[in-house]
């Protein structure tokens, strides 16, 4: 970024602090392809990058009184989109481990014989999609998942450090999300063409 194009961010923003809706659809404007580039290298989804971009311009505009920029405007968003993109993944990684740990939950009552059949087909549906996994990377899925165990009780085990550990589980939910909707789009057409 050169002195022009920061002075011209500046006075946009001084603006839209003040409530110039034009100055933010020009901040808009300016940025709102970057960031969206930005979501969706690492959300690996068009929709959910395009949702991502839409939550940080509404954040935007709903602080924008309060909103303090100390660098500027462009590292401003950028940080905000990693901070949605960081509470994003941090969401989805949850419900995936919450829909693994209810699948292998013993339940607490007695089941229909149709119930029982879903949670089988479900398990077995996420049992060939860990399967899929690299073997360090199902190794810490399985430790986590049904082992329980923390990211340095893993590490422990494994020899790894506590952050490696970290990164390749979160790399192991992204792929697990893709194998997934592969596996999905797959039952999908089958259903529909048989």
């Amino acid at each position: 970024m050169n002195e022009a194009t920061d002075h011209i961010d500046n006075e946009l923003f001084r603006r839209m602090k003040q409530g110039d809706r034009a100055a933010f659809t020009s901040i808009y404007e300016r940025y709102n392809k970057m960031l969206y580039l930005l979501a969706s290298r690492y959300l690996q989804n068009s929709s959910m990058a395009e949702d991502a971009v839409q939550q940080v311009f509404t954040r935007l505009w709903e602080f924008h009184s309060e909103i303090y920029v100390g660098l500027n405007v462009r590292n401003y968003l950028f940080t905000m989109m990693k901070n949605y993109i960081l509470n994003t993944i941090r969401n989805e990684n949850n419900a995936i481990e919450k829909n693994y740990q209810i699948a292998y939950s013993e339940p607490f009552y007695e089941d229909t014989l149709i119930e029982k059949i879903e949670e089988k087909e479900l398990k077995g549906i996420l049992n060939r999609a860990i399967s899929q996994l690299p073997e360090q990377k199902r190794m810490i899925c399985l430790m986590k998942m049904e082992g329980k165990l923390t990211n340095q009780e893993i590490a422990q085990k494994l020899n790894l450090s506590a952050n490696t550990v970290k990164t390749h589980y979160f790399q192991t939910i992204k792929m697990l999300r893709s194998i997934l909707c592969n596996m999905l789009t797959i039952v999908t057409a089958l259903i529909l063409f048989t």
